[in-house]
């Protein structure tokens, strides 16, 4: 194939490479050059915006543009997102912040300013918008996009739009973003990460399969790294090793998430880029390291977990009235129990006890690789927890949880947590004594 070019600065046409001088741009002399056989007939983009809040805070303050940037929490707290300089420290995102301290102590610590955030992340989702209807969000400064179609719209290529979109970013808003071009949504993420930072890669389906052989199996998206060891003690270390296997076999040994493997290894993905719906639910979960068996850690697990779908809840002027509780055991065997409430809530102490009650059910000496919590049923706050004569609990447990959530906004995340979620830390420092 040609491998036509496509300067992202000028957006000019870049013929294929004719000798040492073919690199740049010949309109502007830009470096910036992506090219590739298929640029201009893949449609399905991930674009992912660059170290986001550390760059929504340089932008703000031009005295930070060459230092080492930390979001995160106190010292007790844990990194959001470090830019690149801090990064090239070994600094990295959910690192407990002494760590990443010790590996950068003349980084600049600032806590996160979500609100001004999720401003400047729905300015960018909506240029994404503007770009096509089908817009898929996965986080606040992230999302899938689907511009087949949109060619006479735009009077220019998917590769061409969003190389404009890019610049017109970084132009007007101030941030930089990532964009991965591919065929479907899992290769889009994929080349989203190669060339970060203001990186604009693309992966085609037909190399798909020689390109992810090498990659380690961690490489496919919902391999963690408990997952990756046992599929490597079965003898998958690589992609390439499930590329040789039959789906048939990995079918009896993982179940469905055998067969999704399979397909993924050869970078077929029919999944379709969902436009922004009205949230039918919000949950949380996480994926042990190890897997886990015994109430204590799962529990603490949960409540940390319900406490998250409480924030979010309660950002969005949200509550809800049916819990659900979400197991997923070592062989992939997945278990959903819920429960209904008696009113909406959006209270981290209600959606835990619902929770709670339904996980010590399941608490069998089974082990789990993965926990969630979530909340359906949705209406807004307003009718959440209504007092009750009665029994006046959801009354003081709102009370407790306002107060926090003030003490919380004003000093971080870290400044009051639930005696649930200290005592591993306490049980731990005791054994060292």
């Amino acid at each position: 194939m040609t491998a036509l070019g496509l300067c992202r600065d000028c957006l000019s046409d870049v013929p294929a490479l004719d000798g040492p001088r073919g690199a740049r741009c010949p309109a502007c002399g830009s470096p910036r050059v992506v090219r590739h056989g298929e640029l201009h007939s893949l449609s399905v983009a991930h674009v992912d915006c660059d170290a986001f809040y550390a760059a929504v805070e340089k932008r703000d303050n031009p005295d930070l543009a060459h230092v080492p940037l930390i979001i995160g929490g106190g010292k007790r707290g844990v990194v959001s997102t470090a830019c690149y300089i801090a990064r090239i420290h070994g600094v990295r995102s959910a690192m407990p912040m002494f760590k990443a301290l010790a590996l950068c102590p003349d980084a600049v610590v600032l806590k996160p300013n979500m609100e001004k955030y999720v401003k400047v992340g729905r300015e960018v989702r909506a240029r994404m918008k503007a770009l096509t209807p089908l817009v898929e969000p996965l986080s606040i400064d992230e999302a899938f996009l689907d511009l087949s179609g949109t060619e006479a719209l735009h009077q220019a290529s998917p590769a061409r739009t969003l190389a404009r979109f890019a610049r017109d970013v970084e132009r007007e808003v101030g941030i930089t973003v990532s964009v991965g071009l591919a065929a479907n949504k899992f290769l889009a993420k994929i080349a989203s990460d190669l060339d970060k930072p203001r990186g604009f890669s693309v992966i085609g389906q037909s190399e798909a399969a020689e390109f992810l052989a090498p990659r380690p199996v961690t490489f496919i998206w919902g391999v963690g790294a408990a997952f990756g060891g046992k599929l490597a003690r079965d003898g998958f270390s690589t992609i390439g090793d499930l590329q040789r296997a039959e789906p048939a076999d990995l079918a009896r040994r993982y179940g469905a998430e055998g067969l999704r493997l399979s397909r993924l290894a050869f970078g077929l993905d029919t999944r379709k880029v969902e436009p922004e719906r009205e949230a039918k639910s919000v949950s949380a979960e996480t994926t042990f390291d190890r897997d886990m068996g015994a109430l204590r850690p799962l529990e603490q697990t949960l409540y940390a977990l319900s406490e998250e779908v409480s924030d979010r809840l309660k950002r969005a002027g949200i509550a809800g009235r049916s819990v659900t509780l979400k197991l997923k055991s070592a062989d992939f065997r997945l278990r959903t129990r819920s429960r209904t409430l008696d009113a909406p809530t959006c209270l981290a102490a209600r959606i835990n006890a619902a929770a709670h009650e339904l996980l010590v059910k399941e608490t069998d000496g089974t082990l789990f690789r993965l926990i969630g919590v979530g909340v359906s049923d949705l209406g807004p706050i307003a009718d959440a927890d209504p007092a009750d004569l009665v029994d006046t609990t959801s009354q003081r447990l709102k009370a407790t949880e306002t107060a926090m959530d003030a003490l919380r906004a004003k000093f971080g995340r870290g400044a009051v947590s639930r005696g649930i979620l200290l005592d591993a830390t306490t049980d731990r420092r005791n054994r060292k004594k």
